[in-house]
């Protein structure tokens, strides 16, 4: 798997706590994969796995909310300092397997993945609709209804969009797949709603992981089988009736 030490060109902070960082790579990419981030000269042990939000071929965009030390010494990196990128890892979406009109559901962090993702499916001539859910301010909302073509917000507070949660504004029925990344709660919800409406759903998972090639099996989440799956290994991306969300 590609690992490379590269001066990052950007690093800002786009909403309290929120960050979009910006690096080099050059590479095939897939929509929901992820990359293992860490500042080389950082005191965190381990790197953070973070999910591609966006790629032009050249330039690797990642939006992560500061959470701890590892998130905490990314967020200090300045244009030009070094960051070691692994990855891409993961499967992703399936997204050659989609037809029909297509929800991408995103709570939260979880919006990130779903730019990149809006952008792919479009670009293969797919019907796109993106759905977010924020406890008040909307963030990169912009970039994702120009990836996506159409999008609709849902607010816990109401002071943007619909008043209540995303699953509020969400109509499975409507959709021929569903996409969905965010907090479990939301994706354990999105995924009730998809299966009584048999709409088929895939859910990406945001496990803490720490080697992000299935080897260390911190990441593992139980499947309805009971069997542990390596979420970075055998997903991020699930089936949503594959998981155990308990």
């Amino acid at each position: 798997m590609p690992c490379n030490t590269v001066p990052i060109g950007s690093n800002k902070e786009i909403s309290p706590g929120v960050w979009r960082l910006e690096a080099p790579f050059s590479g095939d990419i897939r929509a929901g994969q992820f990359f293992m981030l860490k500042c080389p000269e950082g005191a965190a042990l381990l790197p953070r796995a973070i999910s591609v939000c966006d790629y032009d071929g050249e330039t690797v965009t990642f939006l992560y909310q500061v959470v701890g030390r590892g998130t905490g010494e990314l967020s200090r990196l300045q244009a030009g300092d070094k960051l070691t990128l692994t990855g891409p890892l993961g499967n992703g979406f399936p997204v050659e397997e989609l037809q029909g009109k297509i929800a991408l559901v995103g709570g939260g962090i979880g919006v990130a993945p779903m730019v990149y993702t809006a952008k792919v499916l479009r670009q293969m001539g797919k019907d796109v609709h993106a759905l977010c859910g924020y406890r008040d301010v909307p963030f990169y909302a912009d970039e994702l209804e120009q990836a996506a073509g159409a999008l609709d917000i849902a607010t816990e507070t109401g002071n943007h969009g619909a008043k209540g949660f995303v699953t509020g504004i969400l109509e499975p029925s409507r959709y021929d797949a569903v996409l969905c990344c965010g907090p479990e709660p939301m994706m354990k919800a999105v995924t009730g709603q998809c299966m009584a409406a048999g709409t088929p759903v895939y859910v990406s998972l945001e496990n803490k992981m720490a080697c992000g090639i299935g080897a260390c099996l911190v990441c593992t989440c139980a499947d309805k089988d009971g069997k542990n799956r390596r979420t970075c290994k055998d997903g991020p991306v699930f089936r949503g009736e594959e998981i155990d969300f308990a």
